[in-house]
């Protein structure tokens, strides 16, 4: 595992685990919206199976990118580095990490509600227009997320 920490491939001096990563992040919402897409076209199965690839594939990347953090020191090693101030920085983290738990969480929630409403005939259908509520929710989280990701990334390897 000793790649995860070669020099990264964006330049900043960042891990190679980070810059992965963060590339990841800053294109989630975009893959999200061509889920989307998925739906609106029709392609309700295609969508169903999309959303949920692409919700395990996310628990992968924080998993791997978790085990990076730990074993690379943890968040405060990469703290040290940054020119910025540690509560700014913690302050963020807090944020990010707040927001991407209850996007998992909603997101998580959305699948299943969905799952169990796709099996009963109400997706598509009556459950329809709750679900695309909660998908709104559940993109905006994602993109929340994702801003809040690499605004971090650049206070820690940028700026």
């Amino acid at each position: 595992m000793q790649y995860m920490f070669a020099k990264g491939f964006l330049g900043t001096g960042a891990p190679f685990f980070m810059d992965l990563v963060t590339l990841i992040v800053a294109l989630l919402p975009f893959l999200v919206y061509l889920g989307i897409l998925f739906a609106r076209k029709g392609w309700y199965e295609l969508h169903r199976w999309y959303q949920w690839g692409l919700f395990l594939f996310s628990l992968i990347i924080f998993g791997w990118f978790e085990y990076g953090v730990r074993v690379g020191g943890g968040f405060r090693s990469y703290v040290d580095t940054s020119h910025w101030p540690r509560v700014v920085l913690f302050t963020v983290l807090i944020l990010h990490i707040l927001i991407a738990v209850l996007t998992v969480l909603w997101w998580a929630r959305t699948l299943a509600r969905a799952n169990r409403h796709y099996r009963h005939g109400n997706l598509p259908g009556g459950y329809t227009l709750r679900h695309i509520r909660a998908g709104s929710l559940t993109a905006i989280g994602i993109f929340l997320t994702s801003l809040s990701g690499i605004w971090i990334y650049l206070m820690l390897f940028v700026f």
